[in-house]
Parts: C-alpha cells; sequence; structure tokens
C-alpha cells in the first residue's frame, strides 16, 4: 500500500511540474522561426501562473493542506478552461466569440486552419487541454 501511494505522489508531482512547465510557455511565448506556437499571456493569465505556482510549492511543502489547495485549484482551473475554450468547440460559439478567438489565437500554430462556423483550437491549448 505505501509503494502504490508513493507511485501515486510521484505521478502527481511529474503531471503537476510538467503542467507548470507548459503553462510557464504560456507566460514567456515560444516562437521559433515562423513557428509561433503561443505568444506571451503574462498580463492576462500571470496572476493564474502565481497561485498555481504557490499552491504547487505549498504541496510540495505541506502535503497534508496543500493537496486540499492544489485540487480545489486545478479543478477550478479545468472549469475555467471547459468553459472558456471547449464549451464554445463542443457546443458552437456566436459570431463575436468565434472572431475574437481567431483574432486572439489567429498567429499560432494549429493543426487545422481556424474557421468561420466552428471554433477550433490552436495546437497549445489542444496540449494543454489534454
Amino acid at each position: 500500500m505505501i509503494a502504490r501511494t508513493t507511485s501515486l505522489k510521484k505521478c502527481l508531482f511529474a503531471s503537476n511540474i510538467i503542467l507548470l512547465a507548459w503553462f510557464f510557455l504560456d507566460m514567456t511565448g515560444v516562437t521559433v522561426g515562423s513557428f509561433n506556437l503561443v505568444e506571451s499571456a503574462w498580463k492576462e493569465d500571470g496572476i493564474f501562473f502565481t497561485i498555481y505556482a504557490g499552491i504547487l510549492f505549498l504541496f510540495i511543502k505541506k502535503e497534508k493542506i496543500g493537496k486540499y489547495f492544489l485540487s480545489g485549484w486545478l479543478t477550478m482551473w479545468m472549469a475555467t478552461q471547459f468553459f472558456s475554450h471547449w464549451f464554445y468547440t463542443i457546443f458552437g460559439a456566436s459570431e463575436k466569440k468565434l472572431t475574437a478567438y481567431n483574432q486572439l489565437f489567429g498567429g499560432t500554430y494549429r493543426f487545422l486552419p481556424a474557421s468561420d462556423s466552428l471554433l477550433i483550437p490552436d495546437f497549445y491549448h489542444i496540449i494543454l487541454h489534454f
């Protein structure tokens, strides 16, 4: 049982470090030549990144209390991501929302081109939401 708990902790820790690193790319932006993975969004998302990093640090230092804060934060973040992105991909977006989304993420890399009738996430958001 202890080995299983340790394996789970390592898996949770590793997945949160990967998520933090991926989210950090959103803070700095990543462009290599004409390949633009994500534009810097520190101004828009910096507070969320800082809170997440702080809660992850709390989890590392004080696991018994930190796990509740981390679970709550990740649940809230997942809901926010769903209603900011995937909701519109699954159920459709208004013309205004679609235009705004395509303008905001227009310069980023996509598997499929942006559409005038369907919200298609860019590569960065597809990976983030898995």
